[in-house]
C-alpha cells in the first residue's frame, strides 16, 4: 500500500526538490526551502485551473450535444449556436399594446406593454386612475355601437398583467386600458383584439369537419372552410320534413301508448265523422300509423276495453316531447362617482363617503324599484365652502317573470 505524501509545509528540503522535479520546475536545486514551497504551490494552482477549464469545456460539449438530432442543418451552423449573439429581451417595445386571453368561462387574463411616455401624456390630459374596461361586444361593432355592458377594474401603475372576472360566458369581449378622469372622461391607451369566452355549459358544437390539403399547398391568404357556430346557423328545411314530423309524432305517441296514457287504443265511433275519416291515436297497438291529424271540432270517440264514451274531445297536436328547465336572473346597480379636494368631506344622501388619495370617490349600490333621492354635498376642510348636486333616480319594472337556476322546475312543451 502506497504511503501518503505529507503536506508540503511538513516536507524536508530534499522532499520538496523531488516534488519540484515532478512538476518540472527549473533550477529547483538552487532554491531555498521557502522558494521551493512557493513555486510548487503556484504550479498546483495553475494545474487545478487548467483541469477546471477542461471540465467546463467537456460539460459544454455534452449540453450542446443534446440539441444535435443527427439531421441536416439548413441554417449553416449547429443548432446549439442558433441563439449566439442575441441580446437580452428589452423591457418594452415603445408601443402601447394590450392582449386579452380566455383562461376559463369565468376568468380572462390580460397583459400589456405601455411606455411611460404615453402614461405621462395621458396624465397631463387629466388622467388620474389607471384602469381596465371590459366590454361585451357580442354581435356588434364597438367602433360604431355601444357595448352591451362595461366592467371597470382599477389597476396599479406598475402592473403589467391582470385577471378579469367574466360577467357572462359564451360572449365576445374586448378590453381597454386607459385613465379615468375626475370629470368622467375616459382616455384610452390601447384596446385589445376581440376574444370569445367559452361557455360554462357543455358545447353544442358536435360537428366534425375533415379537410385534405396537399403537402405543397401554399396556405398564405387562403380560407378553406368557414366555421359557423350552431347557434348562428339558419335552419335548413329537410326535403322530407313532413315525413320527419309524422314519424316524430308517431314515436312520441307510441311512448305514451306503452305507458298506458290517453293516447292508447282509440277507435272511430261510427256516425261522428265521415266514413272515410277516422280518429287516430297516431299509432295503434298493432303499430300501424294513421297519418291523419284530427282537429278539435266535435270528435266523438270511445276507449275500447274501458267501457266509457268521450265526445267533444279532439287533439290538434302531438303529445309533449320532453320536459326541460329554463331560468333568468337580471337586476341593476347604481354607480355614482365624482371628485373634489382630497381633504374635503363628501356625503351622499346624508351618508359620508370615503375619498381616495386624489379626491375621487365612487359609490355603488343595488338599484331596486322606486325613487332614490341622492343629494351629494361636499364641504371644504375648514367648513367655509360647500358644493352640492341633487340627483333623483327612478326605476320601474313593468313586468318580472324570473327565477334562479336552483328554482327552475321541469316544464313540458310540445
Amino acid at each position: 500500500m502506497a504511503k501518503e505524501r505529507p503536506p508540503l509545509e511538513e516536507m524536508t528540503l530534499r522532499q520538496l526538490r523531488r516534488v519540484a522535479s515532478e512538476y518540472g520546475i527549473s533550477r529547483y536545486s538552487r532554491m531555498r526551502k521557502s522558494q521551493l514551497l512557493a513555486s510548487i504551490q503556484e504550479k498546483q494552482r495553475t494545474k487545478i485551473s487548467v483541469e477546471q477549464t477542461r471540465t467546463l469545456e467537456a460539460q459544454e460539449e455534452v449540453e450542446a450535444a443534446k440539441f444535435e438530432l443527427g439531421q441536416e442543418d439548413r441554417t449553416g451552423g449547429t443548432l446549439a449556436s442558433v441563439d449566439e449573439g442575441l441580446g437580452d429581451l428589452p423591457g418594452g417595445y415603445g408601443e402601447s399594446r394590450i392582449m386579452l386571453l380566455p383562461r376559463d368561462p369565468q376568468w380572462a387574463y390580460s397583459y400589456w406593454d405601455i411606455p411611460n411616455t404615453n402614461k405621462e401624456e395621458m396624465r397631463r390630459q387629466g388622467g388620474q386612475q389607471l384602469a381596465l374596461r371590459l366590454y361585451d361586444v357580442t354581435d356588434i361593432n364597438i367602433e360604431t355601437q355601444s357595448p352591451h355592458s362595461i366592467q371597470e377594474y382599477p389597476c396599479d401603475e406598475l402592473a403589467r398583467e391582470w385577471y378579469l372576472p367574466i360577467p357572462v360566458s359564451d360572449r365576445d369581449y374586448v378590453v381597454d386600458i386607459g385613465y379615468r378622469c375626475a370629470d368622467g372622461r375616459w382616455l384610452v391607451l390601447s384596446r385589445s383584439a376581440l376574444v370569445h369566452i367559452p361557455p360554462v355549459y357543455p358545447s353544442d358544437w358536435i360537428e366534425d369537419h375533415f379537410l385534405t390539403i396537399e403537402w405543397e399547398e401554399d396556405l398564405r391568404g387562403k380560407t378553406f372552410m368557414q366555421l359557423v357556430p350552431p347557434s348562428k346557423k339558419a335552419p335548413v328545411a329537410s326535403p322530407n320534413a313532413i315525413y320527419d314530423e309524422i314519424f316524430g309524432m308517431a314515436e312520441s305517441a307510441e311512448s305514451q301508448r306503452v305507458a298506458g296514457s290517453l293516447f292508447g287504443s282509440m277507435q272511430h265511433v261510427p256516425g261522428s265523422m265521415a266514413p272515410e275519416q277516422s280518429l287516430s291515436s297516431y299509432v295503434f297497438p298493432s303499430g300501424v300509423g294513421m297519418w291523419a291529424v284530427p282537429t278539435a271540432s266535435g270528435i266523438g270517440m270511445n276507449m275500447s276495453g274501458v267501457g266509457m264514451n268521450m265526445s267533444g274531445a279532439g287533439f290538434a297536436s302531438a303529445p309533449p316531447n320532453r320536459p326541460r328547465k329554463f331560468w333568468l336572473v337580471a337586476d341593476a346597480e347604481l354607480i355614482v362617482y365624482g371628485a373634489t379636494e382630497p381633504d374635503a368631506t363628501v356625503t351622499i344622501g346624508g351618508r359620508p363617503i370615503k375619498l381616495n388619495a386624489d379626491g375621487t370617490f365612487r359609490f355603488q349600490m343595488s338599484f331596486q324599484d322606486g325613487i332614490i333621492d341622492y343629494p351629494i354635498v361636499a364641504v371644504a376642510s375648514d367648513g367655509e365652502q360647500t358644493r352640492e348636486i341633487h340627483m333623483n333616480f327612478n326605476r320601474i319594472t313593468p313586468a318580472r317573470r324570473t327565477n334562479t337556476k336552483e328554482e327552475a322546475v321541469e316544464e313540458w312543451f310540445a
